[in-house]
């Protein structure tokens, strides 16, 4: 009985903090600028034939006076470069640029960014994906946020489109972790490393910032990039801010099962300090909180002992599907696809031991048709 009561108390704790953290959240809302800086939108593409055209003609329709788009082609084997150069000829903000080889020591999408920074010519530097669509006023909101906040690293949070069942049930458990684990004022407001987290599908970085922090050649090595710079930022005592989308910038990750298997395996590890202990430990425990009791729920009554039910899992189990759904509201999710959070977990649990059977096969995660390394950045 002990057990399941310390499991309530530890979801009362995270009820909590995801109240408050749905309620200080940054989003991104249209805003008028007194100031405008220059602005380098900066965008690594690996054979992102499918997705480059409608990402640049978005980019270069936005709602801004002074900004410019720098595309690098990460050695694709499809005609990214083709169909991004063929915008370029027809918008002189849009530049293209070809990767030069991997070097020995670096992950692709590090050196990636690390080739369009010395390339860029703004005063605020925007890292984003080729598949992330922004709106019209989506950089006007971003450069109001960053400036209103005063941070020299405004990551955000796209707002995630999910269409197949694989895709609702995994890809908004990435901001059910943030919503829920991580109190968006400390990561703003107190300066220790382990208040830090960004996504980098949207990382905005005043020059300054990101040259004092030695940009990506500081993360060379890092899997985990976004992470690794966003402790770099927090390390060297500058401000940390992240941000809900909110619909300003959007994208959809992946299509199917096993897009998003891998690309949450890909990260998955590392975001766990590259120890596999530390990934099943994490297992173990959300399945104490949002399985089991699922399972207690109703199959208690054929159990020889009953302390407890039905009164103690159905108040887990409206605790684990109350904080799901609130972190659906809170970044525009189904609200009823809480209801499965238990199969959320199972799917993240396959994901997990993909991870694992990748780190012990070939020593790392598998992506693009690259494997990375082992090593992943950890905070201290």
């Amino acid at each position: 009985m002990m057990v399941w009561l310390i499991a309530l108390g530890v979801l009362i704790l995270i009820a909590c903090l995801s109240v408050l953290n749905t309620i200080t959240f940054p989003r991104l809302r249209p805003a008028q600028l007194h100031h405008s800086p220059k602005v380098s939108i900066l965008v690594p593409a690996r054979n992102e034939s499918e997705h480059v055209e409608e990402t640049l003609n978005r980019l270069l329709d936005m709602e801004y006076p002074d900004f410019e788009v720098i595309v690098l082609d990460d050695v694709s084997t499809d005609d990214t470069f083709q169909r991004a150069q063929a915008i370029a000829w027809r918008d002189p903000r849009l530049s293209v640029i070809r990767g030069q080889p991997l070097p020995a020591g670096w992950l692709g999408k590090n050196w990636a960014c690390y080739q369009l920074a010395q390339h860029a010519k703004g005063d605020i530097l925007i890292f984003t994906d080729a598949d992330v669509r922004w709106e019209p006023a989506a950089l006007s909101a971003l450069l109001h946020l960053l400036q209103r906040t005063e941070a020299d690293l405004l990551t955000v949070w796209p707002t995630q489109e999910t269409v197949t069942w694989s895709e609702r049930l995994v890809v908004p458990m990435m901001m059910f972790t943030i919503i829920n684990y991580l109190p968006e004022l400390a990561v703003r407001y107190i300066p220790w490393p382990v208040f830090a987290a960004a996504n980098g599908q949207c990382l905005a970085f005043r020059r300054a910032a990101y040259l004092h922090i030695g940009g990506h050649a500081a993360v060379r090595e890092n899997v985990v990039e976004d992470m690794g710079l966003a402790w770099n930022i927090k390390r060297h005592g500058l401000r940390l801010v992240m941000a809900e989308g909110n619909r300003l910038i959007h994208t959809r990750m992946y299509r199917a099962w096993a897009e998003v298997r891998d690309g949450f395996a890909k990260n998955i590890l590392a975001g766990h300090g590259g120890k596999p202990f530390f990934l099943v430990l994490s297992g173990i425990f959300h399945w104490w909180l949002f399985v089991v009791p699922w399972l207690w729920l109703p199959l208690g009554w054929l159990l020889p002992w009953r302390e407890g039910w039905p009164w103690m899992p159905l108040a887990i189990v409206a605790l684990g599907g109350g904080v799901r759904m609130l972190s659906a509201a809170a970044t525009h999710q189904r609200l009823q696809d809480a209801l499965l959070l238990p199969l959320s977990n199972i799917l993240m649990t396959v994901i997990a031991g993909q991870a694992l059977v990748w780190h012990y096969r070939y020593g790392g995660p598998r992506w693009k048709g690259r494997t990375l390394a082992r090593q992943v950045e950890r905070a201290s």
